[in-house]
């Protein structure tokens, strides 16, 4: 159970921004943000975006720093990944 985070290489919005992402539940995922800060409105179906002046502070609090494609490899084998076309499972 870890929380991985990608390099700030995602453009948006005027800045580059980090995906944040649990590989054992959304539960441990808000928790681990809460805990750095992050808002709630960052949260996007499977992720948290981080801006990348925070990237520096999840690696401290204890993300894992992994590349883009082991990051989405991760969260689609933990299946907590929430593609745009397919709506949320229930709660």
């Amino acid at each position: 159970m870890a929380i991985y985070i990608d390099p700030p290489t995602w453009p948006g919005h005027g800045r580059m921004w980090s995906h944040l992402v649990s590989d054992h539940s959304f539960d441990e995922l808000h928790a681990f943000a809460a805990g750095i800060g992050a808002p709630r409105r960052a949260f996007e179906r499977d992720h948290y975006d981080l801006p990348a002046e925070r990237y520096a502070q999840a690696l401290r609090a204890g993300a894992v720093a992994v590349g883009s494609k082991e990051l989405l490899r991760r969260l689609t084998d933990a299946g907590l990944r929430r593609p745009k076309h397919r709506p949320p499972p229930p709660r």
